[in-house]
């Protein structure tokens, strides 16, 4: 049943992980606009640049590549359609477009998930609860991308594959704390099952945030990353053979083993504490 109280602005990418994302919010809370981004800002290698990684990713790396890629079939097959509800696709985020949509309908809350980095202009919109992001990874131990759970198996710290839901800015998945959680994964039988795994839960924790904002009175949990570690991000471009080829080594433990436990050194944040507020 739909708890009507806050409003909500959905900006967030074209893939059928952020559709079945829009339509659980919309499923639970009051949906009144989405903001689909086509992210044609972000500059790409060129096509004869891609052709040999692409070769290369399907010769060497194919069971890297097939995970992400079920995952994304099963999503559309759960969810074909985007949400019943007033709606631009945008060539960015950070276009005038989306600027003005989301002004108009004056949300309470903006909930983003997989757009291109959000730039100034759009984060001064300032909504009466604020703008929160969805970062697939623990943060602040694992930043970045292009799949921090990928990054996580790579470098063998299985305790650190999770989520986080945070207050966005400006910077790459640095934003003040509202919650994290480990993805807690028993022997999966794939790569594919362990994206699956972590991207339900990830869903699971967003929806958990969102509940929490609406209901608990202010100030909200707002815990700023370097209270808790230094962390460490990846970029795109670090992805490379050796990092791909370490993943598929390492996989087997993980496949074998789970991740049940975890290192004494690793904090989360949860929801139903706030004692480290900004």
């Amino acid at each position: 049943m739909k708890q009507k109280k806050i409003k909500i602005v959905i900006w967030c990418g074209e893939g059928a992980n952020q559709k079945a994302l829009a339509n659980k919010i919309e499923g639970q809370f009051d949906l009144c606009g989405l903001v689909t981004d086509r992210k044609k800002n972000i500059s790409r290698p060129s096509l004869w640049k891609k052709i040999p990684t692409a070769l290369h990713d399907r010769i060497f790396f194919k069971k890297i590549n097939h995970a992400w890629a079920s995952m994304q079939n099963k999503y559309q097959q759960l969810f074909p359609g985007w949400p019943q509800t007033t709606s631009i696709t945008v060539d960015s985020i950070n276009s005038d477009e989306a600027y003005d949509f989301t002004r108009q309908l004056s949300p309470d809350l903006i909930v983003v998930s997989g757009t291109s980095l959000v730039k100034k202009k759009m984060l001064s919109l300032a909504p009466a609860i604020g703008i929160i992001n969805l970062h697939t990874g623990l943060s602040p131990y694992v930043k970045g991308g292009p799949n921090c759970t990928n990054w996580c198996i790579s470098t063998g710290e299985f305790e650190k594959i999770g989520n986080t839901i945070m207050w966005i800015n400006e910077g790459i998945d640095a934003g003040n704390i509202i919650t994290t959680e480990r993805t807690v994964l028993n022997p999966c039988k794939d790569l594919a099952e362990i994206q699956w795994m972590v991207m339900e839960h990830a869903h699971e924790l967003y929806l958990k945030t969102i509940s929490y904002l609406q209901d608990a009175p202010p100030p909200h949990i707002s815990v700023p990353q370097k209270q808790i570690a230094p962390g460490k991000l990846y970029l795109t471009r670090m992805w490379n053979y050796s990092a791909k080829r370490k993943l598929l080594n390492h996989l087997p433990a993980l496949l074998k083993n789970g991740n049940e436990i975890a290192s004494s050194d690793i904090i989360t944040v949860p929801l139903k504490e706030n004692t480290h507020v900004a």
